[in-house]
């Protein structure tokens, strides 16, 4: 007996078990990965972002007092380009914008900036840019301020009539009813229920912007921060 051949035959098929072990131990560790990877729970309160059909969705967080103003120049040139580059018309576009923290104010319409404009721009330290005084409406509806406003002529109405849906943080309207209330001597939950009575058109009330934040991207959309 060649005691050398017989000896090379073991050791290839003792290499043959071994890199079929291997191979089956890393299909199994690879199917245990696929198994346990993460995946978000859904909630009843976020079914609203996936309610929306369309081709492409993005969330727009604004946060600030320009910030908010540039979120609707955003969605605009969302809205622009994709049908310029794409040929993809508005029904295909999804728009989520994010008003939370000082852009909170920005969600509600005119007859709370008449009534609580005073209040709500000592937060925020915004001027018209042709009174000079504080604002009695909301700036943002208006197309006369072109350049003087970070949304340059792109305002909520055009927004909404092109599809565009507002985030409003809960948590910071909760904040403004309680400074509106402290400051005329209201109560902070009536104001709250007449903040909540006059948002903007295709607004969606969540608990807090950060978490609308966090929810939109385990629901696929792209996110983009209006500074």
């Amino acid at each position: 007996m060649n005691y050398a051949v017989s000896g090379r035959r073991s050791m290839i098929s003792g290499m043959g078990a071994a890199v079929a072990a291997f191979a089956f131990g890393t299909r199994g560790a690879s199917a245990q990965t696929l198994a346990s990877r993460f995946q978000p729970a859904r909630h009843p309160q976020d079914a609203w972002l996936d309610a929306v059909v369309g081709k492409h969705r993005t969330f727009i967080d604004a946060a600030t007092v320009n910030g908010a103003g540039e979120a609707l120049l955003y969605a605009y040139n969302l809205y622009a380009a994709n049908m310029s580059g794409y040929s993809l018309p508005e029904r295909d576009i999804v728009v989520v914008i994010c008003l939370r923290h000082f852009a909170t104010a920005f969600a509600f319409n005119d007859a709370m900036w008449a009534k609580y404009g005073k209040v709500m721009n000592a937060m925020l330290q915004l001027t018209d840019p042709k009174t000079k005084e504080a604002p009695t409406t909301n700036l943002l509806y208006s197309v006369d301020y072109g350049l003087a406003l970070t949304n340059l002529g792109a305002t909520i109405e055009d927004s909404v009539k092109r599809g565009t849906r507002f985030a409003v943080c809960d948590m910071s309207t909760h904040g403004l009813a309680e400074a509106v209330a402290m400051e005329t001597g209201g109560n902070a939950d009536t104001v709250y229920k007449e903040l909540v009575a006059n948002m903007i058109p295709n607004s969606h009330m969540v608990a807090a912007g950060v978490l609308a934040v966090n929810r939109a991207q385990e629901y696929g959309y792209t996110l983009l921060t209006a500074l």
